[in-house]
């Protein structure tokens, strides 16, 4: 069996559109025909080598989709053939199973628990979760990283309470998610600080009651006067900028929390005052929220659809998978505001 996927073959470079050898199944793994995937930033660093050296290459990418069960191996029990799956690249119930390695004119590529810039996707167990009856296959990416991770900051991570303030750096999908759960907590007020108008007005309809556009105003001073000498309750950084992390802390009320989603390049340390931490404040850095997908994403998206929250709205932009390297290329230079897909012809 094969299956067209986007192959990390170098980084820095294009990545290459072929047709690879689908394994046949291991223990606990599970094929999975993708509808969408998400483009995370993630992504892009692995790509770019943000990270450093990669020493997998050539290997596949990609972490979060909905999709359909094709075929389950042994000791799978988690989900059936047919079932519409969210995949997520946080570990959930289920078998972690051994990784896949696709076949490519004599040579090997390989993946990890999880992969979806390929039509066909052989993934662990513990990285599918079924959706709930309803769920709908466009926007089932987002609950594959984004939403988790945003909802997941702001009540695991930041553990906001009802009145309590949250200033969001960053509007991408993770941050307009922080946004969106920060709104459905009752935080007061809640603030979006970006350079892009575009994602600041997505912020807006996600929640936001100020937005802050770094690049026309001074952000720091913007957000003092919103809420006073005191600092918020809690900040979450989404860039990953070194600078924008130490304003984010800086702006941190002396009890508050800081809250660290973006990851610095390599080698780009931060340096901040860190007396206050001795004192209440707090700095950590999230890792994806902190969720269970098998218990959360259901949760999630049942609450997101009772609600009738148009999730759409995140969605800024859709690629063929032959395109990839074109939406990489939009995403790079900030042209797409919210999260862009890739339609890889399989919706239903």
């Amino acid at each position: 069996m094969r299956t067209k996927a986007a192959i990390l073959v170098e980084q820095r470079k294009p990545l290459v559109i072929d047709e690879i050898e689908v394994p046949a199944l291991k223990y606990g793994q599970v094929l999975v025909r993708i509808a969408y995937s998400g483009i995370c930033g993630s992504q892009l660093g692995e790509a770019d080598g943000v990270k450093g050296p990669d020493k997998f290459l050539p290997h596949l990418l990609g972490h979060e989709a909905g999709g359909t069960v094709l075929e389950t191996g042994e000791g799978v029990t988690k989900v059936r053939r047919d079932d519409k799956v969210v995949l997520h690249w946080m570990k959930g119930d289920g078998i972690n199973s051994p990784t896949p390695s696709y076949g490519w004119g004599g040579r090997t590529v390989n993946a990890g628990w999880v992969t979806t810039f390929n039509e066909l996707a052989v993934v662990s167990e513990n990285r599918v979760t079924a959706m709930p009856a309803g769920g709908d296959m466009r926007t089932a990416p987002l609950f594959g990283c984004a939403i988790p991770t945003g909802f997941g900051v702001v009540n695991n991570d930041a553990r906001l309470k009802l009145g309590e303030s949250l200033v969001v750096y960053g509007a991408g999908g993770v941050g307009l998610s922080a946004v969106l759960a920060a709104s459905l907590s009752s935080a007061h007020p809640v603030i979006a600080v970006d350079v892009s108008d575009e994602k600041l007005a997505l912020a807006g309809k996600f929640g936001a009651a100020h937005l802050v556009n770094a690049r026309k105003e001074d952000a720091e001073a913007a957000v003092r006067k919103l809420l006073g000498a005191g600092g918020a309750d809690a900040v979450v950084d989404t860039t990953g900028d070194p600078g924008v992390i130490e304003k984010a802390y800086g702006l941190t009320s002396a009890r508050g929390r800081t809250i660290l989603v973006g990851v610095p390049r390599k080698g780009n340390d931060i340096s901040i005052y860190s007396l206050p931490l001795h004192f209440g404040k707090r700095l950590s850095g999230s890792y994806g929220g902190g969720i269970d997908p098998s218990y959360d994403i259901p949760r999630y998206m049942a609450l997101c659809a009772r609600k009738n929250i148009e999730l759409s709205g995140m969605i800024s932009a859709v690629f063929p998978l032959d395109d990839i390297n074109t939406a990489f290329e939009e995403l790079r230079g900030g042209r797409i505001a919210g999260r862009c897909l890739l339609d890889m012809g399989a919706a239903g």
